[in-house]
C-alpha cells in the first residue's frame, strides 16, 4: 500500500467484511423471521452436547463472519450462534427503521427470546457492545457472562483517527463519501478497512483478503448499503448524548453478569485508554489488554481472547451453566 493513500483517515466504517462464503465449513447458516424484522445467524455447533449457549454480536459495518475464528476457537466451551444485525450482512433493514442502539439490543432480545436460547454467553464488539452491555443491562435473565471487544461506550475525548467513522453519522456524509471515492476499486476499499481495524494488517493472508474483498463487494451492491451503515452510526451518536438511566456507562453500572473487557492497543477507534473507566464500570470485570491488536482482537487474536473466556468460565459460579 503505498503511503499516498492515507488508509487510517478515510475509511469508511469500522469491522470489515471477513470469511469465504454464507456458511463456512462446520458453520451453519439459517434466516430467522421475527415480528419486524428478520435475521441471519450463523451457528458453529459445540462439540459435544449439552454446551451451554452462546452469542456473538458484530461491530459497525460489520457481521456475523466476523466471530467466525473466535467460535471455531470455542466451540469446546460453547454452542455458538452469531446474528447479522439489521441491515448488515445477509439480515435485511428492519421494518421500523430503527438502526439505534436500542433498535439493535431489541433485535437481539427478540432473537433470544424466541429462540429460547437464554442465558446466553454474550459477546459483542463495537458497536455490537454497546448493545450488549443493554441487553445485558435491562435483560440480565438473558445473560450468563458478557464478554466485549473494544466497545463502543462514550469517550469524552476520540481519538481522532476514529472521527471519520463518527463522520458518517452527519446526514449526507456518506454520499460524498461515495462521490469522493467512486474510483476506488473494492480492493482498495478493503485495504483501508483492514488498516484501520487491524493492528497489523500484513498478517491478514492473501486468502483471506480475498475472501473479505468479495463479501465487500457482494454488499457495496446491496440498495440499503449505505443508508443502514450511516443511520446505525448516527443511533450509535445519539446514544452517546444520552443521559439519566439510559446512559451507556450508567448501563454498564447495573450489569450483573461476570464480564470480560477485551482491548487493543492499537485500536485506532476505541482508545485503550478506556479500559480502566470500563474496569471500575462493569462491576464483576475482567480485563485483557493485547498491546499489538487492534480494534478486531477476536479476529486477529482468537487463542488470547479464548484463552481469557476460558479463564472466566473457570472464575465464576454461572459459567458451564
Amino acid at each position: 500500500m503505498s503511503s499516498t493513500e492515507q488508509p487510517r483517515a478515510a475509511a469508511p466504517f469500522e469491522v470489515p467484511p471477513s470469511g469465504r462464503s454464507r456458511a463456512g465449513e462446520g458453520e451453519t447458516h439459517r434466516s430467522v423471521s421475527l415480528p419486524g424484522l428478520t435475521l441471519s445467524v450463523r451457528g458453529r455447533p459445540g462439540r459435544r452436547a449439552g454446551l451451554p449457549a452462546a452469542l456473538y454480536v458484530h461491530g459497525l459495518g460489520g457481521s456475523s463472519l466476523n466471530w467466525s475464528a473466535l467460535m471455531r476457537e470455542l466451540a469446546d466451551e460453547v454452542d455458538g450462534e452469531a446474528v447479522d444485525l439489521p441491515g448488515f450482512g445477509h439480515s435485511p433493514p428492519p421494518d421500523d427503521g430503527d438502526y439505534s442502539v436500542s433498535g439493535h439490543a431489541r433485535a437481539v432480545i427478540r432473537y433470544l427470546d424466541a429462540s429460547g436460547r437464554g442465558p446466553v454467553h454474550l459477546f459483542g464488539n463495537s458497536l455490537g457492545g454497546a448493545a450488549a452491555t443493554r441487553v445485558a443491562a435491562v435483560r440480565p435473565d438473558l445473560v450468563r457472562t458478557l464478554t466485549l471487544v473494544s466497545p463502543a461506550l462514550p469517550e469524552l475525548r476520540p481519538q481522532r483517527t476514529a472521527v471519520p467513522t463518527a463522520l458518517l453519522a452527519v446526514p449526507g456524509a456518506t454520499g460524498l463519501f461515495g462521490r469522493m471515492t467512486r474510483h476506488w476499486t473494492v480492493e482498495r476499499r478493503t485495504r483501508e478497512l483492514l488498516a484501520l481495524c487491524y493492528g497489523d494488517p500484513a498478517a491478514v493472508s492473501r486468502e483471506e483478503f480475498e475472501a473479505a474483498v468479495a463479501e465487500y463487494e457482494r454488499r457495496l451492491a446491496l440498495p440499503y448499503f449505505w443508508d443502514s451503515l450511516s443511520r446505525s452510526a448516527r443511533g450509535l451518536v445519539n446514544a452517546y448524548t444520552l443521559g439519566g438511566q439510559h446512559a451507556l456507562w450508567r448501563q454498564a453500572e447495573r450489569v450483573l453478569a461476570p464480564t470480560l473487557l477485551v482491548y487493543g492497543g492499537r485500536d485506532l477507534l476505541v482508545s485503550f485508554r478506556m479500559a480502566r473507566r470500563a474496569a471500575a464500570a462493569f462491576r464483576e470485570s475482567r480485563l485483557l489488554v493485547l498491546p499489538d491488536a487492534g480494534h478486531v482482537a477476536m479476529m486477529e487474536y482468537p487463542e488470547a481472547v479464548g484463552g481469557a473466556f476460558r479463564e472466566l468460565l473457570g472464575e465464576t459460579d454461572t459459567g458451564r451453566g
